[in-house]
């Protein structure tokens, strides 16, 4: 007879130094930061609500030209042609008109450094044929990125009721920016652009943390009235990468000393420690008519873990798995979750996977197995009717 499942559940306390720090309060509607390296989120407020994300949508029409020069559909020194209704786009410019025949080099530049609206339509239009269905495919193009709360109208991030996206999911665009085009990247750390010396006020790039010595290389500023001030920050230091979103501050200088002051926070208050290792199990579960009653449960890989970095000794932790399992058990089978619980930050999981094979057992254990079953069965006594 075959057990039934139970959840079960072992407290854990995991030796570490250090591991606790106050969490940052930002004043910020809303704000997400992730430590790329270990993919800890360090803050996490408002992440998920959809709110106009104003020009730092711009980093979506970017990934979908990265992602059309990366797979050969175009070329850096590709030319665009400028549509009227490019020309005459609002806001922030590039100051292109229709005898212009900007290359993907020049509008990449256009697009971070001069924040032009222009360029993204001129980009939208090249790529899909119109920015309508061009925003259609942005849409589709979050979803497959694991993007939940973003939806597209254009490609500027001119406001509109349908031009949505999460801090949350900002924060998941700049982590594939940077992954998936690192050929692409030091595009956002270029401080100054003058297409055809046009636009000598728009030159500079508007991300005020390039150039203060704290490792920031990117990404994109964003400001309408409807969304407030925000950026989407990326910053490294040593072997370490954070990436910071903020949305809703009431000026620039508030977006620029917020976000300093993340910068600094998720790089001081914070240490990368292993927590468990791939070769030493973390825990052992039960298993069900197996040679072995129970199988040791290890990361796939060494687990690091960026942790607080003040002066508690331990961090809560629970092994989590349906079980008894039942045999075989192949080494490697992903059969369990650890959760770890560091006090001032959200709740991380990670698989555990078994440690060694567990074949089937034999006769005997088959037989014992049964009279235990038989024997429980009469301790407890018959079941009641459902």
């Amino acid at each position: 007879m075959t057990p039934a499942f139970r959840h079960f559940v072992s407290a854990l306390f995991l030796g570490l130094l250090p591991l606790s720090a106050a969490a940052f309060d930002t004043s910020a509607k809303a704000a997400f930061v992730i430590d790329q390296g270990t993919g800890t989120v360090l803050l996490s407020k408002n992440a998920d609500d959809p709110l106009p994300p104003a020009s730092m949508s711009k980093l979506m029409t970017l990934y979908m030209l990265f992602d059309a020069l990366q797979d050969g559909r175009v070329s850096l020194g590709e030319q665009f042609s400028v549509s009227t209704r490019a020309k005459n786009m609002g806001g922030s410019t590039m100051f292109l008109n229709e005898l212009d025949r900007p290359t993907a080099d020049e509008l990449i530049q256009g697009i971070i450094v001069s924040s032009g609206n222009d360029a993204t339509v001129v980009v939208a239009e090249g790529l899909a044929g119109s920015e309508e269905a061009f925003a259609q495919q942005m849409t589709e193009m979050a979803k497959q990125l694991g993007m939940k709360n973003s939806t597209f109208a254009n490609a500027s991030g001119w406001p509109h009721p349908y031009q949505r996206m999460s801090v949350h999911d900002l924060g998941i665009l700049a982590m594939h920016l940077i992954e998936d085009f690192p050929e692409f990247y030091q595009y956002f750390s270029q401080k100054e652009f003058n297409y055809k010396d046009r636009s000598p006020a728009n030159r500079f790039n508007r991300n005020p943390l390039l150039g203060l010595g704290i490792g920031a290389d990117g990404l994109k500023t964003g400001h309408t009235e409807e969304a407030g001030y925000g950026l989407v920050g990326s910053a490294k230091q040593g072997d370490r990468r954070v990436i910071f979103v903020l949305s809703g501050l009431p000026s620039q200088t508030a977006r620029t000393e917020e976000a300093q002051a993340v910068v600094g926070w998720s790089f001081r208050h914070f240490v990368e420690k292993t927590v468990a290792s791939a070769d030493t199990p973390v825990a052992q579960a039960q298993v069900w008519m197996g040679e072995q009653q129970s199988v040791g449960l290890v990361p796939p890989n060494d687990l690091k873990l960026l942790l607080p970095a003040l002066n508690d000794t331990s961090v809560a932790a629970e092994v989590v798995y349906q079980g008894p399992l039942r045999a075989p058990i192949t080494k490697g089978d992903p059969l369990a979750e650890l959760v770890l619980k560091p006090e001032g930050l959200p709740e991380i999981r990670h698989p555990l996977v078994a440690a060694q094979d567990v074949p089937s057992g034999g006769f005997v254990v088959k037989v014992k197995t049964a009279a235990e079953q038989l024997m429980t069965r009469l301790i407890d006594g018959p079941s009641e009717a459902m």
